[in-house]
């Protein structure tokens, strides 16, 4: 009898696998490599990380930054009102 995998008698070619995956490696790369081996690597890997950067041009760059300075200027007048106003609340309440 037989199922959409295999037979039932037999076991499937996965199963019979199972004693090499048992002698498989151990630890992959950072199994042969010694401390220094591992932080070479790391630092390839971070170097090949900032190369798929895509960094900004200086005309994208100038338009965000000045589009960050007005934002904290407008939010620091907003907490300024905002501020003065609870002060005057205060005063006024205590007196």
């Amino acid at each position: 009898m037989t199922d959409a995998v295999g037979s039932i008698d037999m076991p499937d070619a996965e199963d019979a696998s199972t004693e090499s995956k048992k002698k498989g490696r151990k630890g992959g790369k950072r199994g042969k490599k010694g401390p220094l081996g591992r932080l070479a690597l790391f630092y390839r890997q971070i170097i090949a990380e900032l190369r798929k950067v895509v960094w900004p041009t200086r005309s994208q760059l100038t338009s965000y930054t000045t589009v960050v300075i007005v934002f904290v200027v407008v939010m620091i007048g907003l907490v300024t009102v905002i501020d003065y106003g609870f002060q005057e609340a205060v005063k006024y309440v205590f007196g």
